[in-house]
């Protein structure tokens, strides 16, 4: 009981605080986007369409299974600036697995997930074992994953030209085959999918104990016998294997790997994070809060681009949006100091 109430870094009323204090957030998180497609579905017609409802869950898929992989990153307290670029990297190593190698479409996976896997491996050992840091670190990596992606298609998309079959992983639907005229795209059960496996992990399994524990508190967690070091490798190579998840979404959406694809999506991952609930000094988010924010993100992008607002305007209102959760948060701290 001693080690773990030195791992948590707190004390139990301390511990209620901070679990109020998140739930609200969450709850106010929930609110908002239910809010926003109130507001929406009155503002136009077209918004509250299935086929409208099916494109937003869709664009929300690759955002999300990034968001899902920098959820335990940012809970130990560190950042991963790299994950667009990554996510690129692996959908042009799949592309690379598939279309030059001739490996079958699974083996690609792997290859895929494993670039992904492998980049978060060097973010965690460059973080925890050369004590760099993680801003500087994962910047790094972002700046080698961009060049190798680009060196390595020549700088040309890769397409999946001998491979038909590989488009249906994101755009096929299972559920239709079982539930005919009920289309949700492949991409929205793997987010999902992957959400449940996320949480299982998070607040199940020793590494989301770990995780939870060193973002509290890092210094307490090493003097209580836990291997930071180790664990803090194994958060940032799990974020990079859901990274790598999210480049073969993007890349059998596209059917094609496009070398210069991932900018941006770091930016948008982590945004969806903090809108979630996820404190940006670590020890406090929830897998739901992530879904959540992703689905908040996806909504008001796709709610002002029905009302035609300019997308220099969308930017502006998405910053803002991002200013309003990171000033809740620093709140909320604030309150359960």
């Amino acid at each position: 009981m001693k080690r773990t109430t030195l791992a948590l870094g707190r004390q139990p009323g301390s511990r209620h605080m901070a679990f109020n204090s998140g739930f609200l957030q969450q709850f106010l998180a929930f609110g908002s986007l239910i809010v926003l497609v109130l507001v929406f579905s009155l503002a136009s017609e077209n918004f509250f369409q299935f086929s409208n409802i099916v494109g937003i869950l869709l664009s929300t898929a690759v955002t999300g299974v990034l968001a899902l992989g920098a959820t335990f990153v940012i809970i130990t307290g560190g950042i991963d600036l790299s994950v667009g670029t990554v996510m690129t990297l692996s959908a042009v190593m799949t592309g690379v697995s598939i279309s030059f190698w001739g490996t079958p479409i699974w083996i690609g996976l792997i290859v895929g997930i494993l670039t992904g896997a492998l980049c978060g491996f060097v973010s965690g050992w460059a973080v925890s074992r050369l004590r760099i840091p993680p801003f500087i670190a994962t910047l790094a990596v972002m700046m080698i994953a961009k060049g190798l992606a680009l060196v390595i298609s020549g700088t040309k998309p890769v397409y999946f030209t001998n491979a038909p079959g590989f488009s249906n992983i994101a755009l096929g639907s299972v559920l239709e085959k079982l539930i005919p005229g009920f289309s949700i795209p492949n991409a929205v059960l793997i987010f999902f999918g992957a959400a449940i496996i996320g949480s299982v992990i998070l607040t199940r399994t020793i590494i989301g104990r770990y995780n939870f524990a060193i973002g509290s508190n890092e210094e307490a967690t090493r003097l209580s016998g836990v291997n930071v070091s180790f664990w803090k490798i194994v958060i940032y190579t799990m974020t990079g294997a859901f990274t790598g998840i999210a480049g073969i979404l993007i890349a059998s959406r596209l059917y094609s790997a496009q070398p210069a694809l991932g900018q941006g999506y770091e930016l948008e991952a982590i945004a969806a994070v903090v809108i979630g609930g996820t404190s940006l000094s670590g020890g406090k988010g929830t897998i739901v809060g992530t879904v959540i924010g992703a689905l908040i993100m996806s909504v008001l992008t796709n709610g002002l681009r029905i009302l035609s607002v300019p997308q220099e305007w969308q930017t502006v209102v998405v910053g803002i949006v991002i200013f309003l959760a990171v000033y809740v948060d620093i709140l909320r701290r604030k309150k359960t100091a």
